[in-house]
């Protein structure tokens, strides 16, 4: 059967190339993807396969009947939306939208769910239950998973495939990883509230925006020590609000930030933490303060089955020596972790660096450009591990 979809590959690369390029020079952004939508649509529905569309909000789900009696469904999630970048590839078909780019190769990831969805709709007859493909919109403001949930997309899922390119992988190659893929990723908002004075008499007033640089400096030292080393915390500030002019003390101050975390236990605590850190500085020097701390989406926790079939499935295709168990997670995060609240999973990072390359550009960069043999090796890798799932899961 490897050979069979070997071949399959191959016959259908070309027209691939085409619709990734397609894709990559008609970028939309996240809940925008209409067009994208229709695309993924009519191929699908050329393929053979039920078609539901507008499912969360712009999302497109295929469905795929095996021939046996087998109830489960396989789930193989792929996502759509593009990036606000402007394109600096040079590419031919760089992208015609002004300030809008598939800059994290998200349309790598739909023409690999196409591909996959074109191959076993020809070996259906060796497909004893169902195949969903979910093409989700959204992934970049993490909302596009729960929007999908939402309109019944895991209904019945008994497992599910992700994928996501990695420019720091050569092509050809496929990383995998055990247990933790990315962080968790939190939105805080604190604000400080002091009272207003004239720049010449700090004394006469309480300086928000010296205190705000007190409870962030507190924050990162905080971490180093309070935080189990083992157990990672990335607290990052991006953005400060706060003052009126150059000799008005300022009497408040926003902070915007993200917190990342790998394990659930210390996510669980962070909110509490923040707080009395933030309370005890504003209590030294008489400031009020609020703390809003957002969970946005959870750690991708890879199945350990799943990723030991996906793991087993890539080495037959490609030999061993193409197989990557990747040492550590990313403190990036992923919204496939909202599909894992509802079934078992697994994510596995598809190399997409040029090998002669000495610079191969990093997600989100203007000029993030991929090796398109790549899409082969994501099909392949995905269609194999599903066909397998079918012979191995009872």
């Amino acid at each position: 059967m490897l050979s069979r979809i070997k071949d399959l590959a191959t016959n259908i690369a070309p027209r691939l190339i085409e619709i990734r390029r397609h894709i990559h020079s008609h970028p939309e952004l996240s809940g925008q993807e209409y067009q994208t939508a229709a695309f993924v649509a009519g191929v699908l529905s050329s393929s053979g396969l039920h078609v539901q569309e507008g499912v969360g909000k712009t999302g497109v789900i295929g469905e795929l009947q095996g021939t046996g009696e087998d109830k489960r469904i396989l789930a193989i999630r792929t996502d759509m939306d593009a990036l606000p970048i402007q394109e600096r590839s040079g590419l031919e078909f760089a992208s015609r939208t002004e300030g809008i780019m598939h800059a994290c190769g998200h349309d790598v990831h739909t023409t690999v769910g196409l591909g996959t969805a074109m191959i076993l709709a020809q070996i259906a007859e060796e497909i004893s239950g169902k195949v969903r493909f979910l093409f989700q919109p959204a992934e970049e403001i993490a909302k596009g998973a729960s929007w999908m949930v939402a309109d019944g997309a895991m209904d019945k899922v008994s497992g599910i495939l992700g994928i996501h390119v990695f420019p720091s992988i050569p092509a050809g190659s496929i990383g995998v990883r055990y247990g933790a893929l990315t962080a968790a990723a939190d939105d805080l908002e604190i604000v400080i509230m002091g009272e207003s004075g004239h720049g010449a008499r700090p004394h006469e007033a309480i300086d928000a925006i010296w205190i705000a640089s007190q409870v962030i400096t507190t924050l990162q030292q905080a971490i180093s020590r309070t935080q189990n080393p083992l157990r990672p915390v990335v607290l990052s500030i991006g953005k400060i609000n706060g003052g009126r002019a150059p000799n008005v003390i300022a009497d408040k101050v926003q902070l915007l930030g993200t917190v990342r975390s790998l394990h659930p236990e210390t996510r669980a605590n962070l909110p509490n933490w923040i707080e009395k850190i933030v309370a005890s500085v504003c209590n030294c020097y008489g400031a009020k303060y609020q703390v809003n701390y957002r969970q946005g989406v959870p750690s991708v926790q890879n199945d350990y089955f799943l990723t030991q079939l996906l793991q087993s499935s890539a080495e037959e295709a490609w030999g061993s020596d193409r197989v990557q168990v990747l040492p550590e997670p990313s403190l990036g995060a992923e919204d496939f972790s909202v599909y894992l609240e509802h079934s078992p999973g697994t994510m596995f990072r598809l190399g997409v660096g040029f090998k002669d390359r000495v610079i191969n550009y990093p997600l989100h960069h203007p000029q993030f450009e991929i090796d398109e043999s790549a899409i082969i090796t994501g099909v392949v890798t995905m269609a194999y591990t599903a066909y397998r799932y079918w012979q191995q899961v009872s």
